[in-house]
C-alpha cells in the first residue's frame, strides 16, 4: 500500500510532526472528526442516505473499521455511521477503500446535510413513503448541492406521520406525512359509541347533534380515524405533506413553523425544499442558521418565497 500515493489521491498532506489546525479542518470537511482524547485520531462518518445500507455495505464498513480504525463502529444521531479510532495516516486509504465499495464519507460543513428519515414506509402509522422521498432528497440536494456553500449547515428530516419520531420540526426543514379527508356526514348514523370518536387520539372528532364533526384546529391529520366508521363516513382521503421551516436543536432550540399549505405530491415538496435551500444561500448571512434567517426576514416573506 503506497500511503504517499493515497494522500495525493485524496488531496491531503502527510503528517509531519503535530497536525496543524489547517490539516484538522481539511479532514473535517471530508467527514473526519478528531477524537478529543488524541492529537491525530479521528472518527470518520460514512454516509447512508437515509439510514439504510445493504449487507454488502455493512461488511465493507466492518472490514474498513478492522483495517484502518479501532474495529469499532458507532451510529450518529442523524443515521450516519462513524468508523472509530482512525489514525490520520490511515484516512486516505480508508476513504479510497470505502469508495471502491460504493461508499463515501462526509456530512460536515456549511452544506445540506444527509437527510434523516423515519420508517414510515413500513411503520403501521406511516402515511407517506418516507424511504422513497428521503432518497430523492438525498440524491437531489445532499449529492446534487454538495458543492454549494451555505451560510451554515442545513438539516432535513422526513417523518411519516405526526408522531414526529425523527423530530422534523426541529430541523431546518421538516416534512411530515398527513392524511387529508372530508368526512361524508351523510353516511354518519350518529352511533351512541362512535368508532371514529373513540379512535381519535387528539379528541378532535366528536358527535354534535347526532352527526360527527372534526375540529380542524385540533386535528393533526394523523389518519387514525381512517376507515374506522363501519358505515364509510371516513374513507375518502388524500395523501399529504406538511412542511415545517426554521427548526433546530442545540444550544438555541427553535420549533419549526408549518407552511400554511398542505402539499399533495412529492414533486411539490421537493420544489419547496429547493426554494428553501436557494433562499438560504442567497439571503442568509454567514454564520446564521435558517431559523435566524427566517426570523430576520419575517416568516410571511419567506413563506411567500417558498409557496
Amino acid at each position: 500500500m503506497d500511503k504517499q500515493k493515497d494522500f495525493e489521491l485524496v488531496g491531503l498532506e502527510q503528517k509531519n510532526g503535530k497536525l496543524t489546525p489547517e490539516q484538522i479542518t481539511k479532514v473535517k470537511g471530508l467527514g473526519c472528526l478528531r477524537d478529543k482524547r488524541f492529537d491525530d485520531v479521528f472518527n470518520v462518518r460514512v454516509i447512508t442516505g437515509n439510514g439504510k445500507i445493504t449487507t454488502d455495505e455493512q461488511r465493507a464498513i466492518a472490514q474498513a473499521a478492522d483495517l484502518f480504525g479501532s474495529s469499532e463502529v458507532a451510529m450518529t444521531s442523524r443515521m450516519t455511521i462513524e468508523i472509530q479510532g482512525v489514525p490520520y495516516d490511515n484516512i486516505p486509504s480508508l476513504i479510497l477503500f470505502l469508495k471502491d465499495n460504493g461508499l463515501e464519507t462526509g456530512g460536515t460543513g456549511p452544506k445540506v446535510r444527509p437527510v434523516v428519515s423515519c420508517k414510515g414506509t413500513t411503520c403501521q402509522f406511516g402515511l407517506i413513503d418516507t424511504y422513497s422521498l428521503s432518497r430523492k432528497i438525498h440524491e437531489r440536494f445532499y449529492q446534487g448541492y454538495h458543492d454549494v456553500t451555505l451560510p451554515h449547515k442545513f438539516k432535513i428530516a422526513v417523518g411519516g406521520c405526526p408522531n414526529n419520531c425523527v423530530k422534523p420540526d426541529l430541523n431546518d426543514i421538516g416534512i411530515i406525512g398527513q392524511r387529508i379527508f372530508t368526512p361524508d356526514t351523510e353516511k354518519c348514523r350518529g352511533c351512541k359509541k362512535c368508532a371514529v370518536e373513540l379512535a381519535c387520539p387528539m379528541k378532535a372528532a366528536a358527535l354534535s347533534d347526532g352527526v360527527i364533526s372534526v375540529d380542524s384546529e385540533v386535528c393533526n391529520k394523523c389518519g387514525r380515524c381512517y376507515k374506522k366508521c363501519p358505515f364509510g363516513a371516513f374513507e375518502s382521503s388524500v395523501q399529504g405533506y406538511k412542511v415545517c421551516i426554521g427548526g433546530r436543536w442545540g444550544k438555541k432550540t427553535a420549533i419549526g413553523k408549518p407552511l400554511s399549505k398542505i402539499f399533495t405530491n412529492e414533486e411539490e415538496v421537493l420544489k419547496v425544499v429547493e426554494k428553501a435551500i436557494i433562499l438560504f444561500r442567497d439571503e442568509g448571512i454567514k454564520g446564521e442558521r435558517f431559523a435566524d434567517t427566517i426570523e430576520r426576514l419575517g416568516f410571511e416573506y419567506v413563506e411567500k418565497k417558498l409557496v
